[in-house]
């Protein structure tokens, strides 16, 4: 099944339109989800509007309400929230070039990969990436869909370019309440060293594919194998592994001594391998 295009319309930079095609970059299928069984009778549990103190009600009888306070709502009509909907527009206008370091990744959202329209677009979208990836900036703009405004960044991505939907700046916590508490004293240097020299043991080219969801994995083989068993329970004892004695006071030069000592470099990806024979 083809991908269905999230937003269709023109980039536009100054007087340049570029037709594109915006697409969902992240995949929602990969989880697993569950519903709500009522176990006697195998059915599906359905959810009802009810009212505290009052019971079920009909949805004509249900409007939105914003709390102002406890207990304390403004009441909206569909029809006033309607009216004060962004019109969606065909054009999105890039209004403000950044450094590409400049966006902190707590604004990050939601990927979307950007591909021009068709083959006439072609040539002025591409002028458009390598343009980006020239003078390293990334593009922003905002983005008008389903009655909503996004704040957006455009900026290469291999032979196309990448949308990523940001955050408002209202919509961010601020760190530094969370991290009040902690000292300014310097670590001792050669716990540092010792640490660092850990992280470069550790280090290896980033490869989403060498990570993988084990819970999700041992969901969906639980189901394959209850399913296989008509819902039977399946029951399996898993072996915790045995703590090892020792004083719970870590004592933290030896450790990182012994991590550094015991820790193999990371195996290369075979990209990886294939450049360093290259460059020999």
């Amino acid at each position: 099944m083809a991908a269905r295009a999230y937003w269709q319309g023109q980039i536009r930079l100054a007087l340049v339109s570029i037709p594109v095609e915006i697409y969902s970059a992240a995949k929602s299928g990969a989880k697993v989800s569950f519903r709500q069984i009522h176990e006697p009778s195998g059915k599906p549990v359905s959810y009802e509007k009810v009212v505290q103190g009052v019971g079920p009600v009909d949805r004509d009888e249900i409007i939105k309400g914003y709390e102002l306070s406890k207990g304390n709502y403004v009441l909206l009509e569909d029809e006033e929230i309607e009216d004060v909907r962004v019109e969606s527009k065909k054009t999105l206008e890039l209004v403000q070039f950044v450094d590409a370091p400049e966006i902190d990744p707590l604004y990050f959202e939601k990927p979307y990969y950007v591909a021009p329209a068709d083959d006439l677009a072609e040539e002025a979208y591409v002028v458009l990436r390598e343009a980006l990836r020239k003078a390293n900036k990334v593009a922003l703009g905002q983005l008008s869909v389903r009655g909503q405004e996004k704040l957006v960044a455009i900026k290469p991505c291999g032979k196309g370019l990448l949308l990523e939907v940001l955050r408002y700046a209202d919509e961010v916590r601020e760190g530094h309440q969370f991290f009040k508490g902690i000292g300014d004293a310097k670590p001792d240097e050669e716990l540092l060293d010792l640490a660092t020299a850990l992280i470069d043991k550790k280090t290896a080219p980033f490869d989403a594919g060498e990570f993988h969801d084990r819970y999700s994995a041992a969901l969906k083989a639980l189901i394959d194998k209850k399913a296989k068993a008509k819902g039977g329970k399946v029951l399996e004892e898993v072996e915790e592994p045995a703590e090892k004695p020792g004083n719970n006071v870590i004592d933290l030069m030896a450790a990182l001594k012994q991590s550094v000592k015991q820790e193999k470099p990371p195996a290369k990806s075979s990209s990886t391998k294939s450049r360093s024979r290259k460059r020999a």
